[in-house]
């Protein structure tokens, strides 16, 4: 069995509320590139990818280059195992982990319709039911906020990441995290992610405002050695996301003190298959994992939650439901959150087929 069709569609994703979040960043309309491998037994995979713009070093519009730029490789693929023609890939064409991720995602989906097995199975077996969400609350005005976490708590929600520093003024942050903490009472996980977006000083202040309560910051600087002084100058435990994308910088995280927690995303390290392997040293490091992406629908969130279901006991922090963040959904058939919680599809591989009246027409065609 080789893969022996390549199809690649773009589709338009539009948040139910736009996402600002620190250093001007926003998320309102953004790209998602669909991938579908058919093999020579008529077999079909599916892959997305949806980088959404200022967060990584990836260009959606990229995509399709890039898979026209892997496709002789692609073509030559036996989807039984895919480890080895990552890495063949790999060598094919250095970095562009974001447009790997989608092929990645594509081979193991086939590779779990081939044996006819789910892909949490393939990725170690399944370790729970169903897995805790968080829910992400745009960075707009303290009260508007808590409002948002208040309606997300009476859903079941119990973990909430708050984006912070779209004003750049740390003490309307600190109000933000007061506020989200007051309106959903003790118990619940509560954490402020600046996504790069502050200054040593901007989150020292801030995190010093809220060290009275129980409070987790995510990403507040670019680089780990200065999340790793925020941390110690505020005594808050930390979650990491932008600056930890392989093994190197989870060991360096690690070595740094810095590493409570982390998010371990799909177009970040490249795929599945290098998720695999960071899972695996996150776990040993003593970390929590957050399973995710960076932004998407169905086939990525379905992943995500194949990912999360595979994650050893004990380990696994939360996981996120990027299809209820956005329009259209691509695939009728993915599970929905509920009681704020989410379990993985059935059925084998992915366990979901788009739709092909919102895939439209493809943008890519290679066989």
């Amino acid at each position: 069995m080789k893969v022996r069709r390549i199809t690649l569609w773009s589709v338009d994703l539009t948040s139910h509320e736009t996402y600002y979040m620190a250093d001007g960043k926003t998320c309102d309309t953004v790209k998602s590139h669909i991938l579908c491998l058919e093999t020579d037994t008529g077999l079909k995979g599916w892959g997305e990818v949806c980088p959404i713009p200022h967060y990584l070093p990836a260009f959606a519009d990229g995509v399709p280059s890039a898979i026209t730029e892997m496709a002789p490789a692609i073509l030559e693929i036996s989807p039984l195992g895919v480890d080895a023609p990552m890495r063949k890939l790999d060598g094919f064409l250095q970095g562009h982990d974001h447009a790997k991720s989608i092929v990645d995602m594509a081979l193991w989906d086939l590779f779990g319709r081939a044996t006819q097995l789910p892909l949490y199975a393939l990725l170690g077996g399944r370790t729970r039911a169903d897995m805790p969400l968080y829910h992400s609350i745009t960075c707009i005005a303290p009260d508007e906020m808590a409002r948002i976490a208040t309606e997300a708590y009476a859903t079941g929600i119990r973990q909430f990441q708050a984006k912070l520093g779209a004003d750049d003024n740390w003490e309307a942050d600190a109000e933000r995290l007061i506020k989200v903490r007051e309106a959903i009472g003790p118990g619940p996980l509560v954490y402020g992610d600046w996504n790069c977006g502050a200054s040593k000083l901007h989150a020292t202040r801030t995190g010093r405002a809220v060290a009275h309560l129980d409070i987790m910051l995510e990403q507040p600087c670019k680089t780990l050695e200065d999340c790793a002084a925020v941390r110690q100058a505020t005594g808050l435990p930390m979650k990491l996301d932008e600056s930890v994308h392989d093994m190197t910088t989870l060991l360096r995280a690690a070595e740094l003190g810095v590493l409570d927690a982390v998010a371990l995303k799909l177009s970040k390290f490249g795929g599945l298959s290098a998720m695999r392997r960071a899972r695996d040293l996150t776990v040993h490091l003593g970390a929590l994992i957050c399973a995710e992406c960076t932004w998407g629908s169905d086939i990525v969130t379905a992943a995500s939650l194949h990912f999360a279901a595979s994650t050893p006991h004990g380990a696994l922090l939360n996981t996120c439901d990027l299809s209820g963040y956005v329009w259209p959904r691509i695939a009728p058939d993915c599970p929905t959150r509920g009681n704020g919680r989410i379990a993985p599809p059935d059925g084998p591989g992915l366990g979901v087929t788009p739709d092909p009246d919102v895939l439209g027409d493809p943008i890519l065609e290679l066989s």
